[in-house]
């Protein structure tokens, strides 16, 4: 225990053998599949139970042979489909390890940030407010801690703690910060002892599903209602039931999309996916639909569009200005201020700016009289929305007085020194100016106070004013480049800062803003109602001086103005602003849980340039998503199209259920993996953000694919005809047809991967999975037309290389109409 005590902790190899034998700390999880049960919803789709039904049918009539081959293409389409699918819930447990809460421990003596599963017993754990407890723990040390443990005791009041007592896995922390030592993790915690799980995630169909789910729904009713008119038709026209059902079942099987829910959940699964390498993680997948929509990016300043490494690069005392930088020492009259800037510190700080102060309290006074490392803590007076500035009181050596040391925004500290008007104005000036120069600006304040009971508040104390601190936050490189880009997508970019107006302008410059001189502040925005905020807000890119309760009054007056706004945050206070926003974005390194709760997406480094590269990735999934439901829709039109024409026409049927199989081991791996795995087109952060409400399958893009499935239809069923008519049989015909289909579907899949490129841009893209699916689908045809085992089971013949040409042909033409619709610039997305 005295190792912890000071502040040691476990070591790494201590906490990995413990890890070993404890295991994880959490809960078992209810979202995982097993694979039976990922089996099971694969055997249970619509086109399989087609299948089977069609091959039942096939054996009861005695053809074993190609009973046994619809069997075949079963357990095949099983195969490829449990694979996808055990891709996509491997995504989603990677993706669930991500989004798991994170815990600050002290291991080997260092602050770590690490994932709430990895905590073990005996760790030494930092808690802050806003965080959630990772494990069962007993408290060290702490200074106004106070938890909310509603979610195991269902009372809504903080519970205040002590040293001693304990703190429970899955409660929140709402004021203060301790220490404390764990005590038990996962099932042997307190919430794992009642069974409750430490987050239920409800999720509710995204517009994108529902939409999608709709187009299934009509095209199954459809398919129904053809299925049942064709086998009447076939019966009527040919007098054989049976078959008339048969044909019934193939229009069925070429009718039903089932590919579109499948495609939907692997782009947004796999979409994740992408957008965590960007150092995103998506925590709502409605999000991964709202990127690409998105007009305004309102990020905080600090850490986000900075680096948030704080270097103290001046001190003012004594109205004196001196630059920190390249000093060798200070002269004494600038020791106080750096003195009790120490003593307002923590004495193992996490925060930045007190990290700062401290390596230049080493680097300058250490030796002297001005530091107090022998000097007892006795309390603390925490920051406050009232008053921002916060008091150490310690202990002076002779035991008979308090030193106090004060630090905070200038004028609270101005505040707590009583000054008056002239001095305010004074001080006002000084502060401006350091803040034209990119400073962040802390004021410092000193008081004795005789050793008797301590007041309640800071404002008791006679303090004294001893000077100004000035910190830079360089900006993170690669900001203004992704600014630019943000612009060029027709993106706002805002910023909110609690600093200074000249600080916020100075980064606003740096990072290329639009209109930076024109800002408004926090006392400024409490002024303005609703309306005169939504009219100023137009033009007004910079927030400064805004506590984080404001950010909600910027994220709706936005709101009202009709853009889609992603928000960032990271504290308690930012919460509401995040849910309300229609992007949630809060900070993964700094971030507190609460505000990661409230957040749909988690920026994992704090990066602007990744929320860019996440809006890039946003308009490519949708875009991408687009082009892959049109392909499955066009795909389907000539597919049913040769099924029901043959029917209505007393021709030979040109397409059986084996047919539609082998169709369907082309189309689903095509939709969901060569248009998902597809890069953006090249100027999709050139253009204005798409409508929020913006169908996946607009009545354009219906028409469009409706187009181009007729052409393909016209080309392959002339194709037929002509084969018929110049005396080819009936299995030579239905050859050349299929075979017309094979390459025409290919040609779709290939033009509808860009919408603007031509087809030899698109195959020198050097998307992989392209060339698998046209591999795989060229040795497949090739089995089945060379094959004489194979071609007997089609109920194919033997085709020449002219009638091979001739198919070749005619799947490049029924499409080169739109090629050249796309070479004109008449067709975009």
């Amino acid at each position: 225990m005295s190792e912890l005590i000071e502040h040691q902790g476990l070591s790494e190899n201590e906490a990995a053998e413990r890890l070993k034998k404890e295991g994880p700390n959490e809960l078992p999880s209810q979202k995982k599949q097993s694979v039976l049960a990922i089996l099971f919803n694969v055997i249970k789709e619509p086109m399989l139970l087609l299948l089977i039904v069609t091959g039942v049918i096939y054996a009861f009539l005695g053809e074993l042979k190609d009973a046994l081959m619809l069997s075949t293409f079963v357990f095949v389409i099983i195969g490829i489909t449990f694979y996808q699918e055990r891709r996509t819930e491997r995504t989603l447990e990677a993706l669930r390890d991500l989004s798991s809460p994170r815990a600050l421990v002290i291991r080997d003596g260092a602050q770590k940030r690490i994932a709430g599963r990895e905590v073990v017993r005996g760790d030494l754990i930092v808690l802050r407010e806003g965080d959630r407890v990772p494990a069962d723990a007993e408290v060290l040390s702490c200074s106004n801690l106070s938890a909310d443990e509603s979610l195991l005791t269902g009372e809504a009041f903080a519970v205040i703690k002590s040293d001693r007592d304990q703190v429970y896995s899955g409660t929140l922390i709402v004021q203060g910060h301790g220490l404390a030592t764990v005590t038990a993790t996962g099932l042997r915690s307190e919430l794992g002892k009642i069974g409750r799980s430490l987050e239920q995630i409800h999720e509710e169909n995204t517009l994108l599903q529902k939409e999608t789910g709709k187009i299934v729904r009509n095209f199954t009713i459809a398919g129904i209602i053809l299925c049942l008119l064709v086998a009447v038709i076939y019966t009527l026209n040919r007098g054989n039931w049976l078959q008339g059902f048969l044909a019934g079942l193939t229009l069925s099987m070429a009718m039903l999309p089932e590919e579109f829910p499948v495609v939907l959940l692997i782009f947004l699964t796999l979409g994740a996916w992408r957008i965590s390498k960007s150092q995103v993680l998506t925590r709502n997948k409605p999000a991964i639909e709202t990127l690409g929509a998105a007009t305004c990016l309102c990020v905080d300043k600090t850490g986000t569009l900075t680096m948030n490494r704080m270097k103290l690069a001046a001190l003012l005392s004594d109205n004196t200005y001196l630059s920190v930088e390249d000093q060798i020492s200070l002269p004494e009259a600038s020791h106080d201020v750096l003195e009790y800037g120490i003593l307002a510190s923590q004495k193992d700080p996490f925060d930045p700016i007190e990290k700062e102060v401290r390596r230049l309290g080493e680097l300058y006074l250490s030796g002297t009289e001005h530091i107090h490392n022998n000097w007892q803590l006795v309390k603390e007076y925490t920051l406050s929305k009232q008053l921002l500035a916060l008091s150490h009181v310690w202990e002076s050596p002779d035991k008979q007085n308090y030193i106090i040391a004060a630090k905070g925004a200038p004028e609270a500290i101005a505040d707590l020194c009583h000054f008056d008007r002239t001095k305010n104005e004074e001080l006002t000036k000084k502060v401006e100016q350091m803040s034209k120069h990119g400073l962040r600006v802390l004021g410092v304040a000193k008081a004795v106070f005789i050793k008797t009971d301590l007041p309640p508040q800071q404002h008791d104390f006679a303090f004294e004013f001893i000077g100004l601190l000035g910190f830079i936050d360089p900006v993170r490189p690669g900001v203004p480049d992704s600014v630019k880009e943000a612009h060029a997508a027709g993106l706002r970019v805002i910023m909110i800062t609690g600093d200074y107006p000249g600080t916020a302008q100075f980064i606003a410059r740096q990072i290329g803003l639009k209109e930076p001189e024109n800002i408004i502040t926090g006392p400024e925005l409490e002024t303005l109602d609703e309306k005169q905020l939504a009219h100023r807000i137009k033009t007004v890119n910079v927030f400064a001086r805004v506590v984080p309760e404001q950010k909600l009054l910027i994220v709706k007056a936005l709101k009202a103005n009709h853009e889609v706004v992603a928000m960032t945050g990271d504290g308690v206070n930012d919460a509401p602003a995040l849910k309300a926003a229609h992007i949630g974005i809060a900070m993964g390194e700094r971030g507190t849980d609460v505000a990661r709760e409230a957040s749909d997406l988690v920026l994992l480094n704090d990066d602007f340039s990744s929320i860019v590269a996440a809006v890039r990735l946003g308009r490519r999934i949708f875009e991408n998503l687009k082009k892959a439901i049109s392909y499955i829709f066009s795909v389907h039109v000539p597919i049913a199209g040769m099924s029901l024409l043959p029917v209505l026409f007393q021709l030979p049927i040109v397409l059986l259920p084996a047919h539609i199989a082998f169709l369907e081991l082309v189309i689903d791996p095509a939709c969901s993996t060569v248009f998902e795995a597809e890069p953006e087109e090249k100027h999709i952060m050139k253009r204005p953000p798409r409508k929020l409400n913006e169908p996946l399958f607009s009545r354009r893009a219906f028409m469009m694919s409706l187009l181009q499935g007729l052409s393909v239809l016209a080309v392959v069923f002339f194709i037929f005809i002509w084969g018929l008519y110049i005396g080819k049989g009936e299995a030579e015909a239905r050859t050349l047809a299929f075979t017309s289909l094979v390459f025409a579907n290919l040609m779709l899949i290939f033009t509808n991967l860009s919408w603007t490129q031509n087809v030899f841009r698109i195959v020198r893209a050097g998307n992989r999975a392209l060339w698998f699916v046209t591999a795989g689908t060229m040795t497949a045809l090739i089995l089945v037309l060379y094959l004489p085992v194979l071609r007997d089971l089609f109920h194919f013949q033997f085709m020449h290389l002219d009638d091979l040409t001739i198919s070749l042909v005619g799947g490049i033409v029924s499409l080169a109409w739109f090629e050249g619709l796309k070479s004109l610039g008449k067709y975009s997305a």
